[in-house]
């Protein structure tokens, strides 16, 4: 049986920018490369130069009644989605095993719907214990609302993290949801603490939301000594219910990343939905502020291949993090693009 390695639950680094100044960051004060720069030292400082690669898994998709704006699976939608109730634990853990044969260092299970419930936590329960055990793989779940007592079941199966993100600030959280509010969210992550899990909450940027809101939220997930920080920049999916959604730039979208990196110094940042969309040519930049990403898609919208995001790595002279180390016969299926068998006319009239 494969032993997981020990990793902090939380967060505990010093905030190293005030709100004033992070905001000032965002509104575009000093360079891109000065702020990424700074950004990259604590990076490099507690992650070194390897990258986590986290694979999703939509376990269970549609039949939700909540209302959450920018999401395809949202009540009323209509966005055509393929609906479909909890995989079989033989199909999950299935899709476990190619995910960490294609370098996943984290598996993580998502559901639709409000929140599981004790059927639901039981099943899921079941089948997290067995991929952490016989894999050795690191097992994330978002599910939704969560109790003290669901939480400690989990808990027990060998849960690492739980995913439940603030997605924005207190006060714009009204704009984006009315099914639930801003504090059942913190209820969610603090009963998931108090058991021990490590927490994984982040943000959603481009959701009509001020540039004060995205700082708010960054010294939320501070002090909520967050240690996996997904930053996602929203895509319009169909049937989104986002009224005015925000312009975002690949600049932008780096001086997020930098400002979520200097405010949680040690915790997982991860690019997360929207980085091919919205940092096009500069996706490879944010690696020098976050320290993972998801690959091979975001629930309900198709993303990089993994071997296109083994090759960011890769160009960045950076390497995958295994759970388990790089395996020996690890290697990335790469082809020189400028090879002559490419160029079979060039030489034609060659004389």
């Amino acid at each position: 049986m494969a032993t997981l390695t020990n990793a902090p639950i939380s967060s505990s680094a010093t905030a190293l920018i005030t709100f004033e100044e992070a905001l000032a960051i965002l509104q575009g004060e000093g360079s891109l490369l000065s702020v990424v720069s700074r950004a990259s030292e604590e990076r490099f400082r507690y992650f070194g130069n390897k990258v986590r690669i986290h694979i999703l898994d939509n376990v269970k998709n549609g039949h939700c009644p909540e209302d959450c704006g920018y999401c395809a699976q949202r009540k009323s939608g209509n966005s055509g989605i393929q609906e479909y109730s909890l995989k079989s634990a033989e199909q999950i853990w299935e899709e476990a095993k190619i995910a960490k044969e294609n370098g996943a260092y984290r598996f993580c299970m998502v559901t639709a719907g409000r929140g599981p419930t004790d059927k639901s936590v039981d099943r899921l329960a079941e089948t997290i214990e067995k991929i952490s055990g016989e894999l050795g793989l690191k097992v994330c779940l978002s599910a939704g609302i969560l109790d003290a007592k669901k939480a400690e079941v989990l808990k027990k199966a060998g849960l690492d993290r739980y995913n439940h993100n603030l997605n924005t600030s207190e006060s714009h959280y009204g704009e984006i949801c009315s099914t639930h509010d801003f504090k059942d969210r913190l209820t969610t992550l603090e009963a998931a603490s108090q058991a021990n899990i490590g927490l994984c909450s982040g943000v959603i940027v481009g959701m009509g939301e001020a540039m004060s809101d995205i700082v708010e939220v960054a010294f939320s997930l501070k002090r909520l000594k967050v240690i996996s920080i997904p930053v996602n920049f929203f895509i319009p999916v169909k049937g989104h219910a986002i009224a005015n959604p925000t312009e975002l730039s690949p600049e932008l979208c780096l001086r997020i990343l930098s400002v979520f990196r200097l405010i949680n110094p040690d915790s997982e940042i991860r690019v997360g939905a929207g980085r091919e969309g919205h940092l096009r040519s500069l996706q490879g930049m944010s690696l020098y502020v976050a320290n993972s990403f998801f690959a091979d898609g975001y629930l309900n919208v198709k993303g990089s291949g993994i071997q296109n995001s083994l090759q960011m790595i890769h160009d960045c002279g950076m390497e995958p993090e295994f759970t388990e180390g790089v395996p020996k016969d690890w290697q990335l299926e790469e082809e020189f693009l400028y090879d002559a068998k490419n160029f079979p006319d060039l030489y034609k009239f060659k004389k």
